[in-house]
């Protein structure tokens, strides 16, 4: 502002207090943070409260006098016009809220961001003063006295910064969710929550956005990003497919009664010495070999027993007879093995080749390949699982009328109550209604009702009504068939030609016992339909909305939108 403005004396810079040349001037400069005197072409900068700052060189002493310019000159005759001394005014530094330190030990102090720390209240750079780091010695962050680094500073009161759910969507936009739409969430609310995941995979091989991964709970879990295209829910054995269809679309419609309808059934047995280590006749790790050293196969997707846990199922591709032989044998937990078809992970054990050309066999259950079969029948990508969804050409359910949690089969029923280590067990088997455990000799150490295990089985199993694999090209147990033998149903031309294949290598028999699989079987149906809150219709549509099962089984609608 210059001396021609006509209001200058009316119009105060902004931030500035207006000065005064009555005779209160003298009593506020002795009361009151002193500021430098404006200059006509700029405005001084405001103070903040709480910052401690150096003040300015003349007046913290630490320029010589000799070297004070004009304007700190003029500052310091201020300062002495107005008869405040450092001693008179009870602060060392000349001032009364600078919050400086005693004597010559002024610095710039850092507030947090409300000031740069190299700045004071009036506008002029000062030095900042560093702590040196420490050498030999790593960072300190959970000693006494630390914060952790994840601990938030300067909250405002009353405030709650946690990442909000995905509600807030809604709130913030004021969009209803069409009920229509089907994300990861309703998976969720409807099967994984409920505790009626089977744990079969196929919710991870079905995502195109590979947004699906595995939890150290051995269930599905988000990983990323949900696009909200409804394929996991759709093929979800327990959500959105309606397995009882897939069952004629995969086999026809006679393949909805009694055992289906194989082509042939039998029992049967290898007769090579490495089947002393197998389940029942051995029949399936046969049949893989044959394949394996006919160049039908380049390797088998099977379960293998975990290195760190004993008797825990893990997901596992032979591709040599000696990897199947070794892994011979049934271990009552799910590995989610469509979850495992991502060829990356089995790279070094794969030829290299185009993965097109690929032939793989799936080991699993009947939920397993029920998922399989309706994966395949869709041109869809399946992102990082698609070549190996597609390479699956040989497919063996195992009978099975349920599966267990690991954690509590062997930890809790086994261990806890019953005092049986997974370490002391050689063999384990359910047979004729019982759980049945031997230990590395052969020995029994546990003959028991498996109902006594249902609170181990996981609840998904309940509605199942598929015991002997309806969509599977090879079905493989030990019901019908005596010790040692293994009950072998084959059900289409392919399992026909990996029947053929091994047949000559076995000791086989018409299957014995016809109508013990087929009243297991109608017994699995029975509990099934006992369990399931919906229809059990093989021809309604394969897919079952969201909408529709939520309104049978009572669970949220739109449940993201609901805080889930």
């Amino acid at each position: 502002m210059t001396s021609e403005d006509p209001n200058a004396d009316d119009q105060p810079l902004p931030g500035v207090p207006e000065t005064a040349d009555d005779e209160d001037a003298d009593e506020r400069s002795s009361s009151s943070p002193r500021s430098a005197s404006p200059r006509e072409d700029a405005a001084s900068v405001p103070s903040v409260d709480g910052a401690g700052v150096e003040r300015p060189a003349t007046e913290s002493g630490t320029v010589p006098a000799d070297q004070v310019g004009p304007e700190d000159d003029t500052d310091a005759g201020d300062a002495a016009s107005d008869g405040v001394t450092p001693d008179e005014s009870g602060d060392d530094c000349g001032c009364s809220s600078c919050g400086c330190d005693d004597g010559g030990g002024e610095r710039a102090v850092a507030d947090g961001g409300a000031t740069p720390a190299n700045v004071s209240p009036d506008g002029q750079l000062v030095n900042v003063e560093f702590t040196d780091p420490a050498e030999g010695v790593s960072q300190e962050i959970d000693g006494e006295g630390s914060d952790p680094p994840d601990r938030r500073v300067q909250l405002p009161e009353g405030a709650d910064l946690e990442t909000p759910g995905y509600e807030i969507r809604s709130a913030m936009n004021d969009i209803e969710t069409p009920d229509e739409k089907t994300w990861f969430m309703e998976l969720d609310e409807a099967v994984i929550d409920e505790g009626r995941c089977i744990q079969c995979g196929t919710c991870v091989a079905a995502c195109p956005s590979d947004s699906i991964g595995i939890g150290d709970d051995d269930l599905p879990e988000l990983v990323k990003m949900c696009t909200g295209c409804s394929l996991c829910w759709d093929f979800c054995p327990r959500g959105g497919l309606r397995y009882e269809r897939q069952w004629k679309i995969t086999g026809g419609d006679d393949n909805v009664s009694g055992a289906g309808d194989p082509i042939t059934e039998f029992s049967a047995r290898v007769e090579d010495d490495w089947r002393e280590g197998s389940q029942d006749g051995g029949v399936v790790t046969s049949v893989l070999i044959h394949l394996l050293e006919a160049g039908e196969i380049d390797g088998a997707l099977i379960a293998t027993e975990s290195d760190e846990e004993a008797w825990k199922a893990e997901s596992f591709l032979a591709t040599t007879p000696e990897e199947l032989i070794e892994n011979t044998g049934t271990i009552y937990n799910q590995t989610m093995a469509l979850g495992n078809l991502g060829l990356d992970q089995w790279e070094h054990k794969l030829p290299d080749e185009d993965p097109e050309d690929l032939s793989l066999a799936l080991v699993g259950t009947p939920c397993e390949i029920e998922g399989i079969r309706a994966l395949q029948d869709f041109e869809w990508d399946y992102q990082s699982q698609d070549a190996g969804v597609r390479a699956i050409d040989y497919t063996v359910a195992l009978m099975c009328t349920k599966n267990f949690n690991y954690y509590s089969l062997m930890g809790e029923q086994l261990e806890e109550e019953r005092g049986i280590s997974p370490d002391e067990i050689g063999k384990m088997d359910v047979l004729d209604g019982e759980m049945r455990v031997y230990d590395h000799d052969g020995e029994s150490l546990l003959i028991e009702d498996v109902e006594n295990f249902h609170d181990a089985a996981l609840k998904g199993c309940d509605e199942c009504a598929d015991f002997t694999g309806y969509c599977a090209d090879l079905t493989v147990g030990s019901v019908g068939s005596s010790d040692e033998f293994s009950s072998v149903i084959v059900r289409t031309e392919t399992g026909l030609d990996a029947w053929k294949l091994t047949e000559p290598d076995l000791e086989y028999h018409d299957l014995e016992d016809r109508g013990a699989v087929g009243g297991l079987q109608s017994w699995d149906k029975k509990k099934a339909f006992d369990s399931l809150e919906r229809p059990f219709d093989p021809d309604a549509p394969r897919f079952i909305d969201y909408t529709d099962h939520a309104e049978q089984y009572g669970t949220e609608m739109n449940p993201h939108d609901a805080g889930h």
